[in-house]
């Protein structure tokens, strides 16, 4: 067994599918958590995942996320304290709506598994990263 530690990183590790800033924290073989900054009123691109799903809680600014599983669909407003999940294959868009960046901690279950896994969907805003 080994532990990991880590601070956040001052700069991103890579940038999303979604186009958001990540910062990788700490993986574990069965989940893996990173923190997320969309730049301030910015919209992702619209996006799903194959396979893990998400738990994602946010920090800072205020936006809202766009999530359809059919025949569900939504728009939440995002502020922080809030919490939200992103089961596989729910399509999946946010946006910031604030002068400050909207940032959140989010968990990926299983561990992130590589580029392959994201794919773009249509989403409801017109992305702009």
């Amino acid at each position: 067994m080994s532990f990991a530690t880590k601070q956040l990183g001052t700069f991103p590790d890579a940038i999303a599918p979604d186009g958001s800033e990540v910062r990788v924290l700490c993986s574990t073989s069965r989940g893996s958590l990173a923190h997320f900054t969309l730049p301030p009123h910015a919209v992702s691109k619209a996006m799903a995942h194959h396979t893990v799903e998400e738990v994602w809680y946010f920090v800072s600014g205020r936006g809202q996320m766009w999530r359809r599983s059919h025949p569900h669909e939504e728009i939440v407003d995002l502020e922080p304290g809030l919490a939200i999940t992103i089961p596989p294959e729910t399509c999946f868009q946010f946006r910031s709506v604030s002068p400050e960046p909207l940032t959140a901690v989010g968990t990926t279950m299983p561990p992130w598994p590589g580029e392959s896994e994201a794919y773009a969907v249509e989403g409801v805003w017109s992305p702009t990263v």
